[in-house]
Formats: structure tokens, C-alpha cells, sequence
């Protein structure tokens, strides 16, 4: 029945289901970047022994080369990886510290409650940029940084959205039942209420991963990436401080840009076809 159940949400859902295969496709990417690669992403390639700048697309050069002579295809390949890294590790993050703190807030209640509900104001009034950027000055800029970041940043959201389920599951009769019978907080918070709040945090989760990618594409062009790391941000970066964009060189910043923007769009299309999906009598309005 819920096999059924998803046949007829994907057929009627295709938006979602692009949304599916641009993460498909970026992650066959990450994962066989070595052998689709036409080139090393550091290799400086030379043509009749000069460096290969601003080489034009061709069959050996597939997105051309950039201005120190590497190869943009393989950058762009091979960046597939920091993107997902960053993405999945800061959605991981976001969806763990989230529906942990917002289901001790939900079923605990009192002084627990009021805590963690201040917290989230305080870390929701934080702008996202400048912290992130503080931090990457106080401490090593790179991925970790941006992971961190996202993870202390976003994960309000997702509280208070399991907070608010957690607060109407714990009045259920089951959860009174397993009271009854002598289950102990812990156990009803972990095994009863917890599998019911999963989906929805995961919903939330594929939101943070759009959120990351485009907090490490922005740390990596205003510099405060990790130069030793080939991603699509620290690409826009390099094509931003070499001119390519006065240079008409939009084979070297384009393509980055729009992996970052269809990374993101899928991530938005998958949380609104599963929010259906979660939700079936909401609806259309």
C-alpha cells in the first residue's frame, strides 16, 4: 500500500521527481569524478607548450580552461563532491540537533521548554553571513566551518516545527497507554514519539542541504573558503577575481553558478513534494 502510495505521488508529482534526479545526477558525479573527469581539476595544462589560458571549448577542454590553465569541466566534476560533503553533513546536523532539542522541549515541557524556546530566538536573531564569517575568522576557514555554521544557525527551524508535532502527539492515547505501562520518559520520547516526527524533520532537512551549499559558495568567494578544496564557490571566486565575467569568459562562472542554483531548486522542489506527500489533506490552495 505505501509502495502504491509513492507510484501515485510521483506520478503526480513531477516536479519532485526532477528534483530527484538532479541529486542522482550530481551524486554519480561526486562519486565517479575520478574516472569522468577529463582532466586532474589542479593540473595546469599547456597547449604547443604554453599554458593553456582561456583555451575555448573543445573536445580536449570540454568547458575550457580558466585562466591558470586548468581544466573548468573537471573543476566543475570534481566540486560535486564538497557540494554534497558540505550539504548532507550540514543537513545531517541541522536534522539531529533540531528534532532532539524541539522533542526534549515538546514532551518535556516546564522550565525545559522555556529554555530551549529562548535559545531559538536568540539563535534566530543571529544574521546568518556575518556569523559565519566571524567564525571562519576566529578559527580555520573551510567546509568545517561552513558545516558548523549551518548547524548552529538553522536548526531552530526545525525545533519549533517538532516541537509544535511533539506538543500534539504527547496528549495521544497510545502515548498515555505506554505511560500506564510503566515506559519511562526516555522510551516514549526515543521509540514512540520519535519515528512519528522523522519525516518531517527529514523534510526540513532537505531545505538545510540548499542552505549549505550556498553558504559555502558564498564563504568561498568573499575568500573565507578553504583554497585547498576544489568547490563551485571557491570556482566563482577565481572567475570573479580574474575578471571572466568582462573577459565574456561565461564558461568559467556559469556553470558553477547554475550547479549551485539547480542543487538548491532541487532541494526546494523535493521538500514541497514531500510536504504533499506527508500531508495529503492539505492539499492545493
Amino acid at each position: 500500500m505505501r509502495a502504491s502510495r509513492i507510484r501515485r505521488f510521483l506520478a503526480s508529482e513531477p516536479f519532485a521527481v526532477v528534483g530527484v534526479a538532479i541529486y542522482a545526477v550530481i551524486i554519480a558525479a561526486a562519486l565517479l569524478a575520478d574516472r569522468i573527469a577529463p582532466h586532474d581539476p589542479r593540473e595546469i595544462l599547456r597547449i604547443n607548450r604554453r599554458i593553456a589560458r582561456y583555451a575555448p571549448m573543445s573536445g580536449d577542454f570540454w568547458l575550457g580552461t580558466t585562466a591558470g590553465g586548468a581544466d573548468i569541466a573537471s573543476q566543475l566534476i570534481h566540486g560535486a563532491r564538497a557540494a554534497l560533503e558540505v550539504g548532507l553533513t550540514a543537513a545531517l546536523a541541522v536534522v539531529a540537533i533540531g528534532t532532539l532539542l524541539g522533542l526534549l522541549a515538546g514532551y518535556l515541557g516546564g522550565w525545559v521548554d522555556k529554555v530551549l524556546t529562548r535559545l531559538a530566538d536568540i539563535v534566530l536573531g543571529l544574521p546568518f553571513l556575518p556569523t559565519m564569517l566571524v567564525l571562519a575568522a576566529l578559527t580555520r576557514p573551510g567546509v568545517w566551518t561552513v558545516i558548523v555554521t549551518v548547524s548552529l544557525l538553522l536548526w531552530p527551524n526545525t525545533a519549533r516545527v517538532i516541537r509544535s508535532q511533539v506538543l500534539s502527539l504527547r496528549e495521544r492515547a497510545w502515548v498515555e497507554a505506554a505511560r500506564v505501562t510503566g515506559c519511562s520518559n526516555t522510551r516514549i520520547m526515543f521509540v514512540h514519539i520519535l519515528p512519528q516526527v522523522l519525516p518531517l524533520a527529514a523534510l526540513y532537512g532537505s531545505v538545510a542541504i540548499g542552505w549549505a551549499i550556498l553558504a559555502e559558495a558564498a564563504a568561498s568567494f568573499l575568500g573565507f573558503g578553504d583554497p585547498d578544496v576544489v568547490s563551485w564557490g571557491v570556482m566563482l571566486q577565481d572567475a570573479y577575481a580574474n575578471q571572466a565575467m568582462s573577459r565574456g569568459a561565461w564558461n568559467w562562472f556559469a556553470p558553477p553558478g547554475a550547479a549551485i542554483l539547480m542543487m538548491v531548486l532541487a532541494g526546494f522542489m523535493i521538500s514541497r513534494g514531500s510536504e504533499k506527500l506527508l500531508f495529503p489533506k492539505l492539499g492545493d490552495k
